[in-house]
C-alpha cells in the first residue's frame, strides 16, 4: 500500500517545491497523473519568524507539533519538513510526535555519500548555517562542513528573509549567491548544499561552480520512495 505523506510547512515557496516535486516524480515511478497521497499542514511563517528571532527554538517545535498532530489525524503516515532551519526544533518534539520523521539532512548526507563528496560548503539562513544541524549528522558521515564568513552569512540571510521566502528574485541576487559559492569552492569545497528551500528556485548546477545539493527535491524524493516503498 502506497503510504500519505505529511508535509509541515513553514515558508510557502519551499513548501510548494517539496509538493511539486513529490506530485511530478510520482508520475515519472507511478504512472501517469499518479503521486501519494500528500497532506500539508503549514502555521503562519510570521509565527515562526517571531520565535526563531527570539532564539524560542521550544516555541519553534511546538508549532511543528501541533502541524504533525494535524496530520496524523488527516490519515498521513509519516512526516516531512521542507524548510532547513526549523530542523533545529525537530529533536525536542520528535519523541512526542505521534508519526515518524523523514530528517532533511539524512537525505542530503545520502546523496553526498552517492556521488563521493567529502567537503560540503553550507548555504541557507544564519539561524541553520550557525547552528549544529547539518555539521553533526554530516560529521557522523565522515563528510566536513564549511560555513560561509559572518558578513556573507548576514548577507545570505536577508536576503533569503527579505526577499526569497516572497518568491521575489532581484538582478543582484544571483551573482551575490554566486560569489559566496566560489568563496567556498576556495575553501576546498567539493559541493554545496543549497540549504534553504528556496535557494533551488535560481541557483542550480548549471551556474553554481560546484555541484549543487538540492535539499528540498532531495528530500521530496526521500518522501516519495519511502511513500512507495522501493527504497530508492
Amino acid at each position: 500500500m502506497i503510504q500519505h505523506i505529511g508535509i509541515v510547512g513553514c515558508s510557502a515557496e519551499g513548501a510548494a517545491l517539496c509538493y511539486r516535486t513529490i506530485c511530478l516524480e510520482g508520475a515519472k515511478r507511478l504512472g501517469p497523473h499518479a503521486h501519494p497521497e500528500v497532506g500539508m499542514h503549514t502555521h503562519s511563517l510570521a509565527d515562526y519568524v517571531e520565535r526563531i528571532e527570539r532564539g524560542d527554538w521550544e516555541g519553534v517545535g511546538a508549532l511543528m507539533l501541533s502541524s504533525a498532530e494535524k496530520l496524523a489525524r488527516g490519515g498521513a503516515d509519516f512526516l516531512v519538513c521542507p524548510d532547513n532551519t526549523i530542523h533545529q526544533a525537530l529533536p525536542l518534539i520528535e519523541a512526542r510526535s505521534p508519526l515518524p520523521w523523514l530528517h532533511i539532512v539524512d537525505a542530503v548526507g545520502e546523496q553526498a555519500l552517492a556521488r563521493g563528496y567529502r567537503k560540503l560548503g553550507l548555504l541557507g539562513t544564519r539561524w541553520l548555517v550557525e547552528s549544529e544541524v547539518y555539521p553533526a549528522k554530516l560529521s557522523a558521515l565522515g563528510i566536513e562542513s564549511v560555513r560561509p564568513t559572518p558578513d556573507q552569512r548576514e548577507d545570505i540571510n536577508r536576503l533569503i528573509m527579505d526577499e526569497l521566502v516572497a518568491g521575489v528574485v532581484n538582478a543582484e541576487t544571483v551573482p551575490r549567491f554566486q560569489a559566496v559559492i566560489q568563496t567556498l569552492a576556495a575553501e576546498g569545497c567539493d559541493a554545496v548544499v543549497l540549504g534553504c528551500t528556496e535557494i533551488p528556485l535560481f541557483i542550480s548546477h548549471e551556474n553554481s561552480r560546484l555541484p549543487t545539493l538540492d535539499s528540498t527535491r532531495l528530500l521530496a524524493r526521500a518522501a516519495l520512495a519511502r511513500a512507495i516503498g522501493d527504497g530508492q
